[in-house]
């Protein structure tokens, strides 16, 4: 059984890990926010597990193994978060600390009948895809709102950016997932973009928000 500590470096590995798996010391530090020499000291402890592929001074890499384990600890994790707001009524932006605790639950039986509860979604609040019971990830092809021209109508389908902040400023502008956009302008100076939705015939994303939102065509 894995600790706490050592749960959350495999899902930051897991999450951090670029076109090639590969993920640097710094990078995990900095994501965790822990010093490197700590940093280190754990990665050496995941090597010894068999999680980690570990060289001093090169880049990490999750075994299979640790692959494995990442992607069920993120499916407890988003699971979680689908549970919260679809049957406990909790808002997007609420969620994200409950199951940071309610992940490290060693009790699948727990998890199989909130799945099951839940109709086995593909996708968590935020649009992310859940990992099924071996841990694999399908992942799901979208493009950027930022990426799309005028005239283009699309479906907001997940978000990049799931902190409180950022939720909280979609809810304000009453965007959530499943909400059908027309890409009206987009601005050749800074990128930022011009969309129509529900009610509202214009409202104007700044470029980093609209390369958080992806979006799916219709």
């Amino acid at each position: 059984m894995n600790t706490f500590a050592e749960e959350n470096y495999l899902k930051a590995l897991f999450n951090l890990s670029n076109d090639k798996g590969e993920v640097t010391v710094q990078e995990l530090s900095i994501e965790l926010n822990i010093k490197m020499p700590s940093v280190n000291n754990m990665v050496k402890k995941l090597a010894e597990k068999k999680m980690v592929f570990y060289e001093s001074y090169k880049p990490l890499r999750l075994t299979d193994k640790g692959k494995k384990e990442a992607g069920l600890i993120i499916r407890k994790h988003r699971l979680t978060e689908m549970y919260l707001v679809e049957k406990m009524g909790f808002g997007w932006e609420q969620v994200h600390e409950i199951a940071e605790q309610i992940e490290h639950l060693q009790a699948p039986l727990f998890f199989e009948k909130m799945d099951e509860i839940l109709g086995y979604p593909r996708v968590d609040p935020h649009g992310s895809p859940i990992p099924d019971k071996n841990g694999k990830v399908q992942w799901l092809q979208y493009k950027k709102l930022s990426d799309h021209k005028a005239g283009d109508v699309v479906k907001l389908s997940a978000v990049t950016n799931s902190s409180d902040a950022f939720l909280k400023y979609l809810n304000s502008k009453q965007l959530h997932l499943g909400l059908m956009v027309k890409v009206m302008a987009v601005e050749a100076f800074d990128g930022s973009v011009q969309i129509s939705y529900g009610k509202k015939l214009q409202e104007t994303l700044s470029k980093i928000v609209a390369e958080k939102l992806l979006t799916e065509a219709l």
